[in-house]
């Protein structure tokens, strides 16, 4: 299989632009005649139906929870970037695809991700259109912040609560087309089979999760926008449904995987604290703009704050290591996420962590300095030269309250613990998918009439996402792409008509469904769905988590074909079809993460480099670096399945070519 990826010819600034001017359209008299499905309906899938529904498509959006609102990307915190260069900081669109590339450590296509870049400055005003209440400066004005990876402040954001503004703005333009009657919502429904006539995506076939009734529905076109796959760790930042069904059912039906291998392991989360914790709490990546990271010089100190016999305030400033600012100068507490969670786990493993659970993982993020200089600050500016300490501390706290409230008030609810007073306390955690389903320069996969948006394709982030760039590539392929890019498909479909559920190929999806419930329901096996889930967390975690080696990643594949043997011999699925059934929701989940877990440590061990997420023990320097080969790895991995036993899938690679950026060692130094 020859994978085009169909990235125009020109001048990168020109691409898009070249592009978008010589695709097909479709006449508005002719929209109402074809039918599109959008899965999942997130930040891409909800922009997406609602950009499709404006502009008179049939649209059935498809989301397991009871609405919209509640989809992932509700739980994104921190900001969207957006090349505007409202801080006058030197940012432009060359500046955010530039950074963008850098800290994907070059595994990133070129084309895209200056797409992205271009298309970014649209999305805020869109946004600013439907209401999103941005965080505004003192004149009034939107306001920005920093986040890894970066030198310019471009994050807009809306407290600590962005992704939940920005799903609430999406979803009141897609209820306006439910309103007006182009989009049909389905809510608590999952899809579980693709169906394709003659090659092409014609349909799926979903389950209705209140009745468990299977149901057959067609289109011209499906759009997946289901998210990521982080859940096949167990424990991640994900809502406890998140999981990659659609994604592999696709797969299955013919469409690449590509870097499954590529994860982000983000460096603020909460700490594990005990073995029956069922998800993992992200504190947002913006709180690095304020907090300080640091852990004890001395193992001695480390080790009486775990026996709680020391508290971190009683750690003098010269006892404190701020390793991120001590390796990493130029970028300190900003450096991109990878980096900052390799470092924070080679502390942890040098003795040095600080949180009393299993494994005495930990660090601390301390606010105790910004705190003083804000309040200083302030104190300044209402006229008042020498404040008292107290005065500088409590101005120095409203600061920060009015910065990051929310995220302090669920910190404290959490752990018990006031962040304002006692520094908090992070280690890394499973977090953002940067691997997906191989797509086109159109987010077409490789079953024709069958695209992917969002987190749920690999296109833009090559091995490592920049903080606050999820949201904005959401909106981006769903506002700004997919309208484009969906109607240069469905030019050729006028003349279709609309499609029948009433064939071969919808019966034997519908019977592959069936049989695959049937087989869950029938088998009288001892144990639950989520003992199985667990086990195969740990050996991610601990064999494909934040470091892989090759001994590591061999065991891997091996363990979790035993597992899957096991899991289809005794899991135990309680309740029938033809209801209300939760666990048979995750039965079905968990049978694709099994098959997914084990591909993604087959595509490690092929990466011999060490690259952004993907960190291969063997490949680093005398620092710990990572050992990128360009020569031999600059390459996207898309695997094809081919049947039951995932270590028969073939691996294609699509070569990426780097016209625009020189390729360079990776330094935030």
């Amino acid at each position: 299989m020859k994978l085009d990826s169909k990235i125009p010819q020109g001048d990168i600034s020109q691409k898009w632009t070249n592009h978008k001017d010589h695709l097909k359209l479709v006449a508005p008299n002719n929209r109402p005649k074809l039918d599109v499905i959008v899965v999942g309906t997130g930040l891409a899938g909800a922009s997406a139906a609602a950009s499709l529904g404006e502009m008179g498509y049939n649209v059935k959006a498809f989301c397991f929870q009871d609405s919209p609102r509640r989809a992932h990307s509700i739980a994104a915190q921190g900001g969207i970037n957006a090349a505007k260069n409202y801080q006058n900081d030197g940012d432009s669109t060359y500046r955010l695809f530039y950074d963008t590339i850098k800290g994907g450590d070059y595994r990133a296509r070129e084309a895209n991700v200056h797409r992205l870049a271009e298309v970014s400055a649209n999305i805020i005003d869109q946004c600013v259109a439907q209401g999103v209440p941005f965080a505004r400066d003192y004149g009034g004005m939107l306001d920005n912040r920093s986040f890894g990876g970066v030198q310019v402040q471009r994050t807009f954001y809306a407290a600590g609560q962005t992704g939940q503004q920005l799903l609430l703005g999406a979803y009141s333009a897609l209820s306006r087309q439910i309103g007006l009657g182009r989009v049909k919502m389905y809510n608590r429904h999952e899809m579980l089979d693709l169906v394709k006539v003659d090659g092409k995506a014609r349909g799926i076939i979903a389950r209705n999760l209140v009745t468990g009734e299977l149901e057959r529905h067609s289109a011209h076109a499906v759009i997946i926008a289901s998210g990521g796959y982080g859940n096949v760790y167990f424990l991640s930042t994900n809502a406890m449904g998140s999981n990659v069904t659609a994604g592999w059912k696709i797969h299955k039906q013919g469409a690449l995987f590509a870097n499954p291998c590529y994860v982000q392991i983000h460096p603020t989360c909460i700490p594990v604290h005990g073995t029956n914790q069922s998800k993992l709490t992200l504190m947002s990546e913006s709180l690095r703009n304020s907090g300080r990271i640091w852990v004890p010089k001395k193992k001695e100190d480390a080790e009486a704050i775990r026996a709680g016999k020391l508290k971190p305030t009683q750690i003098a400033e010269e006892d404190r290591d701020y390793y991120l600012e001590r390796r990493y100068p130029a970028f300190g507490n900003l450096v991109p996420r990878d980096v900052a969670s390799r470092a924070a786990k080679e502390r942890c493993d040098e003795g040095y962590g600080i949180e009393a659970n299993d494994t005495n993982e930990g660090v601390y993020l301390d606010f105790s300095t910004e705190i003083r200089n804000k309040g200083k600050e302030v104190a300044y500016a209402k006229g008042n030269h020498n404040p008292s300490e107290e005065e500088i501390i409590k101005l120095g706290k409203q600061w920060i309250e009015e910065k990051y409230g929310n995220l302090f008030e669920m910190y404290e609810k959490i752990t018990d613990e006031n962040p304002y007073e006692t520094p908090m306390k992070i280690y890394p955690a499973v977090h953002y998918t940067m691997g997906g389903v191989w797509v086109d320069y159109n987010l077409q996969s490789t079953i024709p009439g069958c695209f992917v948006a969002g987190e749920a394709n690999f296109s833009d982030h090559g091995a490592n996402r920049l903080g606050a760039s999820a949201l904005m590539q959401g909106l981006a392929d769903g506002y700004f792409v997919l309208p484009y890019t969906v109607s240069n498909y469905l030019a050729d479909e006028i003349r279709t008509g609309k499609i029948s559920t009433q064939s071969a190929e919808f019966d034997e999806a519908e019977k592959r469904v069936k049989d695959s419930i049937d087989k869950f329901l029938g088998n009288n096996g001892s144990k639950s769905v989520d003992h199985f889930h667990k086990r195969l967390g740990l050996i991610m975690w601990n064999k494909v988590g934040m470091a892989r080696n090759e001994k590591g990643l061999k065991e891997a594949i091996e363990e979790i074909a035993a597992l899957k043997e096991e899991f289809y011999k005794d899991v135990y699925v309680p309740g029938s079809a033809d209801e209300l059934n939760p666990e048979l929701e995750k039965a079905l989940r968990v049978a694709d993460f099994i098959d997914l877990g084990q591909l993604m440590a087959m595509d490690a061990l092929q990466r011999k480099e060490s690259c952004g997420g993907h960190f291969r023990e063997e490949y680093q320097d005398s620092e710990g670096e990572t050992l990128r080969d360009d020569v031999n790895m600059s390459f996207v991995g898309a695997w094809e399945y081919m049947g039951f036993d995932i270590t028969k899938e073939n691996l294609h690679k699509e070569e990426l070519k780097y016209e625009f950026i020189k390729i360079a060692a990776r330094n935030y130094k």
